[in-house]
């Protein structure tokens, strides 16, 4: 189904590989992949149909884009991997630490819709996060069917919502830590992350936290490490340093790739990260 492709920019040299088919291009985590029924993509925004600074695969309708763009968007990813499209659950993401569980193939609590976290042990349930900047983090338990996306935030961060999804699957799957692999996605790096003194203060339950926001050449600014904060936040809650996979990918560095909120300002759009079971 897919061709890995000789793609140059950026690096992907870290244990991911881009792949494309046609137009379409997208990231792979290889520790996933190895897994077999697990399906996953990173999309960049390359290979749709939306045109302005929507160019080209954008999954957002709530940006300003055109709703019939962004359907053949999801149409052509759709097609690309053999999924119904009708199987790819999205959430109105909120930059909080709530997480929905996809139980009997629909979302257990409608109110959940509005949420930045999915969960589920189901085939079939396309877990979707979209991003131009924030992390997307995948999960997938390797001895049970347990899956999760994330969208995290400075906020979403700052509350533990990876963690939270690792203790959750825990809870409701009977997943181990120890048996979950995180895959940390394309996402804004400390490089190009300038955040204020208070953003700082709140992220100082997270471990490490000093640590990830160093001084800016600007005073009273911070470059934050949200990739980093997650990683540390994922192996605090005991998924072991080797199971965690960070793409290492800006994406306000590579905006020829992906959409960045920080690098292009808005209007801009949402890259698709997703992950299913067969």
């Amino acid at each position: 189904m897919t061709i890995e492709t000789p793609f140059f920019i950026p690096d992907a040299s870290r244990g991911f590989r881009f792949s494309r088919q046609g137009e379409l291009l997208w990231l792979e985590s290889l520790a996933l992949a190895e897994q077999g029924d697990v399906v996953h993509a990173f999309c960049t925004r390359r290979g749709g149909v939306s045109a302005g600074p929507f160019h080209s695969l954008n999954f957002s309708v709530s940006v300003g884009d055109d709703a019939v763009c962004v359907e053949r968007n999801r149409k052509i990813v759709s097609a690309a991997f053999g999924i119904p499209a009708a199987h790819f659950v999205t959430l109105r993401q909120v930059h909080g630490d709530d997480i929905a569980v996809i139980e009997g193939g629909t979302l257990g609590n409608p109110p959940k819709r509005s949420c930045d976290g999915l969960l589920s042990v189901e085939s079939g349930s396309v877990l979707c996060i979209k991003t131009a900047d924030c992390v997307p983090v995948l999960l997938a338990d390797t001895r049970r069917r347990g899956i999760g996306a994330v969208h995290a935030g400075w906020k979403g961060t700052a509350r533990g919502i990876a963690g939270k999804a690792v203790r959750l699957m825990t809870a409701r799957f009977g997943t181990r830590p120890a048996d979950i692999i995180a895959v940390i996605g394309p996402a804004i790096g400390r490089c190009c992350y300038e955040v204020d003194e208070p953003v700082r203060q709140e992220m100082r339950d997270v471990p490490g936290w000093r640590e990830m926001c160093v001084p800016s050449v600007r005073e009273g600014r911070w470059m934050c490490d949200l990739p980093g904060a997650n990683r540390r936040q994922l192996a605090a809650a005991g998924v072991p340093e080797e199971h965690i996979h960070d793409a290492g990918l800006c994406t306000a560095c590579h905006r020829e790739v992906f959409f960045s909120h920080r690098g292009e300002g808005e209007p801009t759009g949402r890259q698709l990260n997703f992950i299913m079971r067969r």
